[in-house]
């Protein structure tokens, strides 16, 4: 019955280990300002082209946003996300784009090191409605290899507004090394049982 006990167990271990799946969704941040650091907490921190927009009494700037409070948009070249820890495998987002444009995926901060993947976003903004400028959203979703540091929204300044972009970040090394130790722990504990 132990050793069958065990196994099932490290298997449930690591399945329930965190994904460390991150999701930006712009809801808090003050509309037209820099978001800047206000996701700091989450590792993650915009540069000064990098803007949060809410809907107010001048009139909808956007409908129909995964998260109807508020939307980020480009407003220049230093319009990149960070991470400081990094991230792997998988980014996605929501966007509306009046024009076409090309988002990157870099390994190094601020869109230095190398590319490892880029978004090529169409002009969708409008696609079957007319309630708002930014009223389509899209889900663009891209795969890469490697650790990537940040994403470039600034080729899509001044045409196109995005939303919720989920990644899984890299473990802090803390969280990382208590995992494993616990691992760790778990296969000591079934070698002495085993004996």
């Amino acid at each position: 019955m132990k050793s069958i006990l065990y196994p099932a167990i490290m298997a449930g271990l690591l399945t329930a280990a965190p994904a460390f799946a991150t999701t930006i969704d712009f809801e808090s941040p003050t509309s037209f300002n820099s978001i800047g650091n206000f996701y700091a907490t989450s590792g993650v921190s915009f540069g000064g082209d990098a803007l949060a927009v809410r809907n107010d009494a001048l009139g909808p700037y956007f409908s129909n946003a995964p998260s109807p409070l508020g939307v980020m948009t480009a407003v220049g070249a230093d319009a990149t996300m960070n991470v400081l820890n990094g991230f792997t495998g998988l980014v996605s987002f929501f966007y509306a784009s009046t024009d076409i444009a090309t988002i990157g995926v870099y390994s190094g901060l601020d869109g230095t090191g190398d590319l490892l993947g880029v978004f090529d976003l169409l002009a969708n903004a409008n696609d079957g409605c007319n309630d708002s400028a930014f009223c389509n959203w899209s889900e663009a979703t891209l795969s890469f290899f490697g650790v990537a540091k940040s994403i470039t929204f600034g080729d899509a300044a001044y045409v196109a507004g995005f939303d919720n972009v989920s990644f899984s970040a890299v473990p802090e090394p803390g969280t990382a090394l208590l995992l494993g130790l616990g691992l760790t722990a778990l296969v000591a504990s079934r070698r002495r049982t085993a004996k």
